[in-house]
């Protein structure tokens, strides 16, 4: 056989989630994710790429198959592709954070009401028949409980409570007071409608022991959060506040949980002017968190669904160094004292904060199996068991690729303010001490400190001993050089 056969037989799916139709072949069950469906976390926190989604995606899909998940009904409150059904919120002006908390709770109510009694059918007990008649009352009673649908009739109604043709008197729209329970407004078409205010905390104690009656409990769950008010800070930071305090409320319910998949950097901004009680949303909190052997382990499951290739290299129920180094070559530069391969990897996807995403080990790996292609394509090898699969100038050449796509898709995408400041080190050397920084950046004293602070937070630069290093994974993207900016 020719190498060119095994390169081809190399699979290892896709590195987003969302269009990885295989994923349940080789899902790792990580610490995260099984304190998530033992009920020990309501609060699930990753890095971009650290598998959030991915982990999402195997609660919904396993749920009947998992005992943790047999009395569990997942209702999912957001739409898994398409625009966030959340941005029609970003279509008015902004609200108080009180307000944004009174819709989180109206929608939890909605979505959960509206499955309850399609399950009910019109059965149950005097419950049942209150809640119907408080979600018919309010407009919001559904044949449908998706959440584009539950969620788009909520911010239509919402949006036409705030702009009344006429008002007979003041909006009630308060903390206690579900929003669009209220008082008495005239339109153009000259209906009146008057609507009798519900506080949410019964409202919700009622569906809440409607779900009870089922003998089930509902999670009530949120992903892709930082796509939801994506380009309206001025929107984001209080509307995803008002839903921890949301979480910090549901909390006495037995029957309803809210379960949020959320990112680091989201969740230190919302939380960043402090929070009260934040104690209670720690201690219901995990962060993904991958150590290189759970990548090791992840990439050589992977690997092993390719059951042809790992047969005919016969390592079927082989160790995953044993995989690993069957495929790729003992190290990408040779040298006594250069790294191993797998070392040289793991430190070449990791930012200035080691956070090292599977994302970046899988695009990696697919990128140099990519380029590796068009190498036998161009000279073709004979399959010899002394030389790797993939060579080490197929790595190295995936790595340029995947610095590029990293500059772009994550560091740029999610800098902020701070782009500016990250496009002056392009061209420039790698290494810098806090005066380089200074005529770099064209900054001083404090204002200096606070840039290269953020420079550090969003893991472009990394503090070593009185130097700043710009690691690896972005330096190729950027065209920066090896060396010290600076005299030592």
């Amino acid at each position: 056989m020719e190498m060119v056969d095994y390169v081809r037989s190399i699979f290892i799916g896709n590195s987003v989630a969302e269009y990885d139709d295989a994923l349940d072949k080789y899902f790792v069950e990580t610490e995260a994710f099984r304190a998530l469906i033992e009920g020990r976390v309501d609060v699930i926190a990753g890095d971009k790429g650290t598998g959030k989604t991915a982990l999402y995606r195997m609660i919904i899909s396993r749920q009947r198959q998992l005992p943790e998940l047999k009395n569990i009904e997942i209702l999912t409150a957001f739409n898994p592709t398409g625009s966030p059904v959340f941005q029609k919120l970003t279509q008015d002006k902004p609200l108080t954070e009180g307000q944004y908390k009174s819709i989180w709770k109206v929608y939890i109510l909605s979505l959960v009401g509206n499955w309850v009694l399609s399950i009910a059918d019109g059965e149950g007990s005097k419950k049942f028949a209150k809640l119907d008649s408080i979600l018919r009352d309010s407009g919001l009673r559904l044949d449908s409980d998706s959440p584009a649908t539950v969620f788009g009739k909520l911010a239509n109604l919402v949006k036409r409570f705030l702009h009344p043709d006429s008002v007979e008197s003041s909006l009630t729209f308060s903390e206690t007071g579900v929003p669009i329970f209220v008082q008495k407004y005239e339109y153009s078409n000259n209906k009146k409608e008057e609507y009798q205010e519900v506080s949410h905390e019964d409202a919700l104690r009622i569906c809440n022991e409607c779900v009870k009656e089922l003998g089930v409990t509902a999670w009530f769950v949120l992903d892709r959060l930082d796509e939801a008010f994506q380009g309206y800070p001025n929107i984001e930071v209080p509307a995803l506040r008002a839903l921890l305090r949301t979480c910090l409320d549901m909390l006495e319910f037995s029957n309803i949980k809210i379960k949020l998949f959320v990112r680091c950097d989201l969740f230190r901004k919302i939380i960043g002017d402090g929070f009260v009680n934040l104690t209670h949303i720690n201690a219901n909190k995990t962060e993904i968190v991958w150590d290189e052997e759970d990548l090791l382990n992840l990439l050589c499951e992977r690997l092993k669904e390719n059951q042809e290739l790992i047969s005919s290299l016969k390592l079927t129920d082989s160790t995953n160094d044993k995989i690993f180094n069957r495929v790729f070559p003992e190290q990408v530069d040779v040298g006594d004292r250069k790294p191993t391969c797998w070392n040289w990897i793991m430190s070449r996807i990791r930012d200035g904060n080691n956070i090292k995403p599977p994302r970046n080990l899988i695009d990696l790996v697919f990128l140099a199996r990519e380029a590796q292609l068009r190498r036998e394509n161009r000279e073709p090898r004979l399959y010899s068991a002394d030389y790797p699969i993939i060579e080490s100038d197929a790595i190295r050449r995936a790595l340029s690729k995947l610095s590029h796509t990293r500059v772009e898709d994550t560091l740029m995408a999610e800098a902020g303010e701070s782009v500016a400041l990250i496009y002056k080190f392009e061209g420039q050397k790698s290494e810098h001490n806090i005066e380089s920084l200074s005529v770099l950046l064209g900054k001083e004293g404090g204002e200096l400190l606070l840039a290269v602070k953020q420079l550090e937070e969003i893991g472009f630069l990394e503090k070593f001993g009185q130097s700043y290093k710009v690691p690896m994974l972005y330096r190729e993207g950027l065209s920066i050089i090896q060396g010290k900016a600076f005299n030592v």
